[in-house]
């Protein structure tokens, strides 16, 4: 069965007709608008709105404002302050200046705000009732009762796209834009094609917003705030808008629509439907689209809300801290008793360098050195738990192999080392390592209102402080006996006495270091 073999709800519609006999449009004791040539738009689920012409106007208006809306069968209307003596009344009119097809009627006319037009003299002109109009099918049914079984936005978006074919959407072509919270990524875009019935995902970094090809797109358009879109491809004598519209006439298409879809925390993200039937879509079909635009949108906003929290808790608190926070450990005592090795890893001579660069390329050099030890970390196994200023605090779970974890801590301390001494922008610097071993709490602590998923025991602070001996005795990587046991490259520093430790700690130091110790 195709697309044209489907039947279509009784659904949305809108019409235009002339009012042939007077009306007057006042603003209390203030006559706005007197005309013979007013018409009367007809739309499904709205009051019936009175168009007059610009030039029937009675009093001033101020230049075009800021505000734009979007309607995907009428256009993009602009706005404009109603100006009278000792008032202004913001926004008190709009118009379509290139109305769509289906709404050409009222293209150049004005229509008066509620706030602007507190009464309406109709005179002998008689209105028709207004539509109320039943526009339920597939599309909606699905939303209501089966769209929130699905698990990821990409099934979502597939199945959005089969229920609007089911309805008789002519849709060849659908994609979702979200912006996303993300310290990499910019958002997501989701782009289903009817040819493969597949869904096709890009993540495009913030670089996007210097790119020629979003900045000269519908997107941007749209995202920022300036309406909607729609332009008929078939129309090859009218001039396309954006670089977009030539390639999608070139595959065949013959509608595109582009209208936002909002947030609720005031984000305009972008719901764009192409399609290839010769006559494109009709009034119903961005009608049932547009009345189900705020539903559509909730559910993408469910699906990022997910995104955003798990890539937020992923960048605060590290990978698998996040997943367990997402997994529910969120009180404070939360936690497990893990045996894990502990690397603490510190800049040397970090107060002197940012006394003696320049802001921004202490602030260069900081990141390069975090982003050296966290990629090194997370290659060996490891998370990195917290940033405290200049230093790092990892954590290596040992699981049933705690020679494994002991051995990958090293390994990435002498790669941190390596990198620091190798890499252009830290190379005027070097760090400090202690590593121990032991069994620690990780887990949530913290206030009643504020919590760290973070490692607390013993190991922890010896890692610490065999760190602030490494950086005190030019020691680059120090490790206590457990971390060093079967391991080689190593010299025994025998016990050693650490601040706030009651004990000595039997220590190591590494000798197969190869950068040098910076006295910065």
């Amino acid at each position: 069965m195709s697309l044209d073999d489907l039947p279509i709800p009784n659904g949305y519609s809108i019409d235009v007709e002339p009012l042939t006999h007077p009306v007057r449009i006042w603003h209390n004791d203030v006559l706005l608008a007197d005309t013979t040539r007013a018409r009367a738009m007809y739309e499904t689920r709205l009051p019936t709105a009175i168009y007059v012409p610009h030039e029937d106007i009675r009093v001033p208006l101020g230049p075009q404002t800021d505000l734009q809306t979007f309607c995907p069968f009428k256009g993009t209307a602009s706005y404009h302050d109603v100006l009278l003596e000792g008032e202004t009344l913001e926004n008190g009119v709009w118009s379509y200046v290139s109305a769509l097809p289906e709404s050409k009627g009222i293209q150049g006319y004005v229509g008066f705000m509620p706030n602007a037009a507190t009464r309406i003299e109709l005179g002998e002109n008689q209105l028709q009732t207004e539509r109320d109009g039943n526009i339920t099918g597939p599309l909606v049914d699905w939303l209501m009762r089966e769209a929130g079984a699905l698990p990821s936005p990409e099934e979502f978006t597939r199945a959005l796209a089969q229920k609007m074919r089911e309805n008789g959407i002519a849709v060849s072509r659908l994609a979702v834009l979200i912006w996303s919270l993300h310290p990499m990524i910019a958002g997501k875009n989701y782009i289903w094609r009817a040819g493969t019935d597949e869904v096709t995902i890009y993540a495009p970094s913030y670089d996007i917003h210097q790119f020629p090809g979003f900045l000269n797109s519908p997107l941007q358009h749209v995202s920022n705030g300036l309406g909607g879109v729609r332009q008929r491809l078939a129309d090859t004598d009218e001039a396309s808008r954006f670089p977009i519209m030539d390639d999608l006439r070139a595959e065949g298409a013959t509608d595109y629509v582009a209208m936002p879809l909002p947030f609720s925390d005031g984000r305009t993200n972008v719901l764009t439907l192409t399609s290839d039937h010769p006559e494109g879509f009709t009034t119903e079909n961005l009608g049932l689209v547009f009345e189900c635009a705020t539903v559509i949108s909730r559910y993408y906003e469910v699906f990022m809300q997910r995104e955003n929290a798990q890539a937020l808790l992923e960048t605060y608190v590290g990978k698998r801290s996040g997943a367990r926070v997402l997994g529910g450990e969120i009180r404070r005592g939360d936690g497990d008793e893990i045996d894990a090795a502990i690397m603490f890893c510190d800049l040397r001579g970090s107060t002197r360098l940012e006394q003696d660069l320049p802001r921004d390329e202490y602030i260069a050099l900081l990141n390069a050195f975090l982003d050296i030890t966290s990629t090194i970390v997370d290659a060996h196994g490891g998370e990195v738990l917290k940033f405290i200023g200049d230093a790092v605090l990892a954590v290596f779970p040992a699981g049933e192999d705690a020679a494994a974890a002991c051995a990958a801590a090293l390994d990435a301390a002498r790669a941190v080392v390596e990198q620091v001494a190798a890499d252009e922008v830290t190379a005027q610097t070097s760090c400090a390592i202690g590593i121990a071993f032991g069994r620690v709490t990780y887990g949530n602590v913290g206030s009643s209102t504020r919590l760290d998923f973070t490692v607390i025991g013993l190991a922890a602070n010896v890692a610490a402080r065999l760190c602030d001996v490494g950086k005190r005795h030019d020691h680059v990587i120090m490790v206590t006996d457990e971390v060093a046991k079967g391991q080689t490259g190593l010299s025994d520093l025998g016990p050693v006495e650490l601040r706030g430790v009651s004990a000595p700690v039997h220590a190591f130091g590494c000798t197969d270091c190869n950068a040098e110790v910076s006295s910065a």
